[in-house]
């Protein structure tokens, strides 16, 4: 009788669903332990690099079901920085961003595909200047572990490039794209 109730209880306890491995994060932007860059080229002859002070966001990670990963950003495009207040001022107007008309951009993914070797590709959708388009990131795994404050982390580094006719931004000088670099840390809530 014990066995056929030692049976019935691993059965049962089989039937249950699976613990799911996936965690919830909030990027740390706090502590700035996150970063969203871009590169733009200069007359064609160097490049103004710079950063958007304000943003946040989240994000979903299971190493063992890459697929059901998620991320959500949105970002405050009036934080603009290039180093160059001037330039910053140009920049966030109508003659391109327009961030006062245009205050946020968002990126909300659509589906993440493990291409190994911590190699993903995250397809999202980007709302930029009022225009909603498709875009992929190529992201790499940088890393998971506890931090020396007892809390939980997980990073990664992304890049894309946006075509700003895409989003009906003009031309910056000679150059018809921005290169991304996102670095992305996150605690886990």
């Amino acid at each position: 009788m014990k066995k056929l109730g030692l049976v019935a209880a691993l059965v049962a306890a089989m039937s249950l669903p699976m613990s799911v491995n996936a965690a919830d994060y909030m990027i740390d932007t706090k502590g700035a332990h996150a970063s969203i860059n871009f590169k733009v080229s200069h007359l064609g002859y160097s490049f103004i690099k710079g950063r958007f002070n304000k943003f946040e966001g989240d994000f979903s990670y299971d190493p063992a079901d890459i697929a059901a990963s998620k991320v959500n950003v949105t970002v405050d495009t009036r934080s603009l920085d290039s180093n160059h207040a001037e330039r910053d001022k140009h920049i966030r107007s109508g003659d391109f961003i327009d961030a006062s008309k245009f205050s946020t951009a968002t990126f909300a993914s659509t589906g993440v595909m493990d291409k190994g070797d911590g190699q993903l590709d995250i397809a999202g959708d980007l709302t930029l200047h009022g225009v909603t388009k498709p875009i992929v990131i190529s992201a790499e795994f940088i890393g998971a572990g506890t931090d020396p404050w007892g809390g939980e982390r997980a990073g990664f580094l992304g890049t894309t490039r946006l075509e700003l006719a895409d989003f009906n931004i003009p031309v910056m000088g000679t150059s018809s794209y921005v290169d991304m670099e996102l670095h992305v840390e996150g605690i886990k809530k």
